[in-house]
């Protein structure tokens, strides 16, 4: 079954692509990485920052 775990939350197609392309396809590949290690991905900024923090929070977890 997948979850929403198992996908990228609407973040846009470059923070999408540049999140893949860096070894991220899924939200729950995200959990501790820090906030500085993605914010230097092209496309992935406050806003994108943001979605995937509190998308995270919707399972209990978080960035690092």
């Amino acid at each position: 079954m997948i979850t929403d775990l198992d996908a990228l939350p609407k973040i846009g197609a470059p923070a999408v692509r540049a999140l893949t392309q860096a070894g991220y396809p899924t939200l729950r590949d995200l959990v501790g990485v820090s906030r500085a290690e993605l914010s230097v991905l092209h496309g992935v900024g406050p806003k994108a920052l943001g979605i995937i923090q509190h998308a995270l929070e919707q399972h209990d977890l978080s960035l690092g």
